[in-house]
């Protein structure tokens, strides 16, 4: 079961609490395919939509792929994600809590189909941002501090 990761969303752990995760397919047409493996993906503003049956992925950016000419397909339309029904309502009611919203942290590769892994995330205040610096700088000195010793 080999995984290779195509592309990330980095600034996810700092803008949300991260709590349940998933794993969804992704329906895609051959171009949209072809321009995920070349590593052509975009997650930076994308964001999950429920119908309360349906998972939709909105907002991800899948550039053009050169060599499909006119068949080519539109970067950011919405791309259904393959979810169990189960999964999907236990998503749905998350959601609808206040404050809560559903993610795409990784775009991957497995066993040559495209997956994507979803969060059910709380947005971070702006003190818990501060608090995440802080917390990194302070283990940054520490390993500095340890390094210098050795």
């Amino acid at each position: 079961m080999e995984i290779k990761v195509v592309a990330t969303n980095r600034k996810a752990s700092f803008e949300y609490f991260l709590q349940d995760r998933y794993e969804a397919g992704i329906s895609l047409t051959g171009s949209e395919i072809k321009s995920i493996r070349a590593g052509q993906i975009s997650l930076a503003e994308a964001f999950v939509s429920l119908d309360g049956r349906e998972a939709w992925l909105m907002d991800a950016h899948i550039a053009p792929y050169d060599h499909s000419g006119i068949f080519n397909h539109e970067p950011r339309r919405p791309r259904k994600l393959l979810l169990h029904h189960s999964e999907i309502h236990h998503l749905w009611n998350e959601v609808r809590k206040k404050g809560v919203t559903i993610i795409p942290l990784r775009v991957y590769i497995k066993d040559g189909r495209a997956k994507v892994e979803i969060a059910v995330a709380r947005g971070k205040k702006l003190y818990d941002k501060r608090e995440t610096i802080a917390r990194r700088d302070a283990e940054r000195d520490i390993d500095r501090q340890v390094h210098r010793r050795e």
